[in-house]
């Protein structure tokens, strides 16, 4: 699986590497294979400075909130919440032309002004990292799609709070709404613009 092209216009967006996420100790391995956070910390950067350089948007997402609606699964929210639990990390080198949106849904579509934001940029492809695969990069994807967006996934610059679910997000689900690649080949992709 690669990513056959970028779009003139794409966008890259990295969801939820903010302190309280990346900070959490991550989950032992379960057998299947996932990137690490500090990989996805990693190459999520590689691809933000790539695509500040090629002119191309970079747009950062943090959650700050939930839908009210039940579930089955107890809110991973701890009840102590440090004060910098909800900012973006260190190192992300943002810069003023990047888009931020804060949101309080499991996607980035659904509670923030995310597409009319792309749309006034002329953005017609996406190219996902972030945490977690099968949570809020999965479901703001699905969004994507449905809103007509070309979805592109740099696989191993996302990781999941289970290496299987990680794995089912990458193998069942993204090849139904997008390309997968890995962030060399993405980078590639960029370096051919010049």
């Amino acid at each position: 699986m690669t990513i056959s092209a970028l779009d003139p216009k794409t966008a890259l967006v990295v969801i939820d590497l903010q302190n309280g996420i990346v900070n959490r100790p991550q989950p032992p391995a379960d057998g299947a294979s996932a990137p690490s956070i500090a990989e996805v910390v990693s190459n999520s950067k590689a691809l933000a400075d790539a695509f500040r350089a090629n002119g191309l948007p970079v747009v950062l997402v943090n959650v700050a909130g939930a839908p009210a609606g039940r579930n089955e699964t107890p809110r991973r929210m701890p009840a102590d919440v440090r004060a910098d639990y909800f900012n973006l990390i260190d190192g992300l080198n943002t810069s003023e032309d990047d888009i931020l949106v804060t949101k309080r849904s499991i996607g980035a579509f659904a509670t923030t002004d995310l597409d009319d934001r792309l749309r006034e940029s002329g953005v017609t492809q996406l190219v996902f990292t972030g945490i977690a695969t099968s949570i809020g990069v999965e479901s703001t994807a699905r969004y994507a799609y449905d809103l007509g967006y070309n979805v592109a996934f740099a696989r191993d610059a996302m990781t999941d709070l289970t290496a299987a679910a990680h794995e089912n997000s990458v193998s069942t689900v993204f090849p139904r709404i997008g390309e997968s690649g890995t962030t060399e080949e993405i980078l590639g992709l960029l370096a051919d613009r010049a």
